[in-house]
């Protein structure tokens, strides 16, 4: 009958000359006050270190959060501004409009009388200078711009001309050597492409929101 295996103990082991080939570590049983107190500094320690590293690692995810969240922040705030100064360039842009066409309904002689004197060095040597306008303002641009050629010292001879393709406001110069000519909705049109081009070519690019 085989005997039952007993399980090792890892008790204290002899070599074959008596003496102590293994012994097992004595666990201690009784501590001393200091000991306790020295045990509980070291745990309290130790742990603190511990909530420390947590807390900074927690800090750190968070300080990485707040910057990304301001990142977004600042891209939001960038195309609401780039929307703003759009916004506020065609609000500009109109109300301009509302103002100049305002101007020419009251002055519509106004840019033909301009244009006279803006080109007066280049015709004043000029016999006959023609000029054509829409057939309601015809008269009245005769009679303005006979005032003004005898202010810049004009000799030669200025004929308005009815043009029914004309617009009101709308004028051609013809002095032979030259011409010049205003057209009030294709100047708007012209400014308003070239505002329209500024903004596309500034897009999200202009001064920053914060310095």
């Amino acid at each position: 009958m085989m005997d039952t295996p007993r399980k090792f103990a890892f008790d204290t082991v002899f070599d074959d000359r008596g003496g102590v080939a293994y012994a097992p570590p004595k666990v201690k049983k009784s501590f001393t006050i200091e000991e306790l107190e020295a045990a509980r500094a070291q745990a309290y320690q130790e742990g603190e270190r511990s909530a420390v590293a947590r807390a900074e690692q927690e800090a750190a995810h968070a300080l990485g959060e707040v910057a990304h969240a301001i990142q977004q922040a600042f891209e939001t705030l960038t195309h609401v501004a780039h929307q703003h100064r759009e916004g506020s360039a065609m609000l500009a842009l109109a109300c301009a409009r509302k103002i100049a066409d305002a101007a020419l309904t009251h002055f519509p002689e106004a840019p033909v009388t301009a244009a006279l004197e803006a080109l007066a060095r280049e015709v004043e040597a000029q016999p006959r200078i023609f000029v054509r306008v829409s057939p309601e303002l015809e008269e009245r641009t005769q009679q303005a711009l006979e005032q003004v050629a005898e202010r810049i010292g004009h000799q030669g001879q200025i004929v308005a001309r009815a043009d029914g393709a004309m617009a009101p406001a709308a004028f051609t110069f013809d002095w032979g050597e030259g011409r010049a000519a205003f057209d009030p909705d294709g100047a708007a049109q012209r400014v308003a492409e070239a505002l329209e081009a500024a903004i596309a070519a500034e897009g999200l690019h202009a001064e920053p929101l914060f310095s």
